[in-house]
């Protein structure tokens, strides 16, 4: 399976917070946005983590969507 290279963007006032993740590698960032929002030196609380979170789910959720999609088709094809 390609590992894709994907991103997740916050704009919070004049800052932008900017992650690059592989397919695969979710985990690891959810990881990184729990790191970041504990550190009180940046302005990356746990209000961002959970908007970042939810963005991410959504895209797993439309990934999953997809693979379904496309066995079924398959399957229709195989029939």
């Amino acid at each position: 399976m390609n590992k894709t290279q994907r991103q997740l963007v916050l704009n919070k006032g004049t800052e932008k917070f900017i992650f690059r993740y592989e397919t695969g590698a979710e985990d690891e960032l959810l990881d990184a946005l729990i790191k970041l929002a504990k550190d009180k030196r940046t302005d990356f609380d746990w209000f961002d983590a959970a908007v970042l979170s939810f963005k991410l789910t959504q895209t797993l959720i439309g990934q999953a969507e997809e693979l379904i999609h496309e066995k079924a088709s398959s399957q229709m094809r195989v029939n």
